[in-house]
């Protein structure tokens, strides 16, 4: 790192022994350093010269290190890093909504530490380049994508979350997003990547409930050859392989607890070993995952670790349902029908008021995975400028709604919705029920695909993690 793009960074640690060492690890590694054992001393420095970061101890002997952090936010937008241990796990991540840029968990290894400094001091040169005028294009980091270019729409629900992935994209913290199937997590989770100061490097999507139990270390975590059976050579898994970039958990509450465990313990100190391997490897990322289903529930039955949560979620982003964003449906059925009907030679122009009437009022239980299979189907069938409304009863009625009582649970239906269950019969004979016609179906992809889950719901256009809830609902009604 050469002076004039030597980074000055402030260590606040009340411990004499521990700051020195923190701050000897930085000197190496380039940085100029100072260390305050107090949060007045701090604050008096602050006032003297801004730092480009700030590494802070949650406690202090005098004042919180919240009060530092915010002290120092109020004055300048600079990347802070907090330093905690177990017990204010919690306030850390107060922090991190409140701006923070990174948290370690003490003890931490000195890669762990040089990582989140070396990540903030990219953060703050981006920020320094968006408005400092001159810099030579060579000098320019890859141009970061503002977050609210992945997106359709502009209701009000939306426009939340648009600031919130804002301020989310400038930090390193993990983010948690929550939200029914369809609803648009991986592309969140893609705005937050290209929005951030690690656009330029990989993005890596895992979705964890397509992966087989005995698999998902290989897959995260990488194998050495003769590891395990099949393990016919080396292997890097999606840990390694985001390094320097942003990893996608889709799914997450699939995970294996044993691999929680693991991913905990890699979350905390930034290193990992490939399965059959002894070899510590580091890889500095930043972790966003999602699921579906309501995560604290997971939590209280014991099928998510606590602490694990604890530490993903961070920054809490909960899309809302289709449903529930007004014309943005809309928008999103015309940004689709142009895009379809481009890609399949038709000249669709728009919908009749009679079709957009019935998009506005359909619940749409798949969300905006449904709706775009729905104007992809409509585009492929018809040949005219406008959708009109009979176009749209013919695909969306499909969908069977569920009885307010039945005498089991219903399966989800490929698109998301519930379909009949066994215990409802036929209104008339040689009718079969949805949900006996959707089970041959899967269960001949799956067939043909010689049991290959994810190929076999590639082939029918939905998710791996939709066929096998299904597969556990058919089980479940069958014991």
């Amino acid at each position: 790192m050469s002076e004039g793009s030597q980074k000055l960074v402030y260590v606040v640690e009340d411990s004499v022994s521990s700051g020195a060492l923190y701050s000897s690890y930085l000197e190496a590694a380039g940085y100029a350093v100072s260390h305050f054992i107090d949060g007045h001393s701090a604050l008096v420095a602050i006032k003297e010269k801004m730092p480009d970061i700030l590494v802070q101890d949650v406690c202090l002997p005098d004042i919180s290190g919240m009060e530092v952090m915010r002290f120092t936010k109020a004055r300048a937008d600079i990347p802070v890093i907090i330093i905690t241990a177990n017990s204010s796990i919690d306030i850390a991540v107060e922090a991190m909504r409140d701006g923070g840029f990174d948290f370690i968990e003490k003890p931490f290894s000195k890669d762990r530490l040089i990582a989140a400094v070396a990540d903030a001091a990219q953060q703050s040169t981006l920020d320094q380049g968006q408005v400092t005028a001159g810099a030579t294009a060579a000098s320019k980091p890859r141009p970061i994508r503002a977050v609210r270019e992945h997106f359709v729409g502009e209701s009000s629900v939306m426009e939340s979350i648009y600031q919130l992935l804002d301020s989310a994209a400038r930090s390193k913290a993990s983010v948690f997003v929550t939200g029914e199937s369809g609803t648009g997590k991986e592309v969140c989770a893609q705005a937050l990547h290209d929005a951030s100061s690690r656009a330029s490097g990989p993005f890596i999507p895992v979705n964890c409930a397509a992966i087989p139990a005995e698999l998902f270390e290989s897959e995260i975590f990488g194998h050495e050859k003769g590891a395990f059976s099949g393990a016919v050579s080396q292997r890097k898994g999606a840990a390694e392989l985001a390094n320097g970039g942003t990893l996608f958990l889709d799914e997450i509450g699939e995970m294996d607890l044993a691999l929680q465990a693991k991913l905990l313990r890699f979350l905390q100190t930034g290193t990992f070993s490939r399965v059959g391997g002894q070899k510590m490897m580091h890889s500095d990322i930043r972790i966003v995952c999602a699921t579906n289903r309501d995560p604290e529930d997971a939590v209280r039955q014991g099928q998510f670790r606590e602490d694990l949560y604890y530490r993903l979620n961070v920054i809490p982003v909960k899309l809302p349902p289709l449903r529930d964003r007004g014309r943005d449906i809309i928008a999103l059925a015309t940004h689709f029908l142009a895009e379809k009907s481009a890609a399949n030679n038709k000249v669709f122009r728009g919908f009749t008021d009679a079709a957009m009437e019935l998009l506005l009022s359909y619940e749409w239980p798949g969300n905006i995975r449904q709706l775009q299979n729905v104007i992809e189907n409509i585009v492929v069938v018809h040949d005219e400028e406008f959708v009109n409304d009979d176009m749209l009863r013919v695909v969306t009625s499909s969908v069977v709604p569920t009885p307010l009582t039945t005498s089991s649970p219903a399966p989800q239906s490929l698109t998301g919705t519930d379909s009949m269950p066994p215990g409802v019969v036929a209104a008339k004979p040689g009718i079969r029920p949805l949900w006996m016609v959707e089970k041959e179906t899967i269960e001949s992809a799956i067939e043909q695909c010689d049991g290959n889950i994810p190929l076999a719901a590639a082939c029918l256009g939905v998710s791996a993690s939709t066929i096998y809830r299904k597969i556990k609902a058919w089980e479940k009604d069958e014991a």
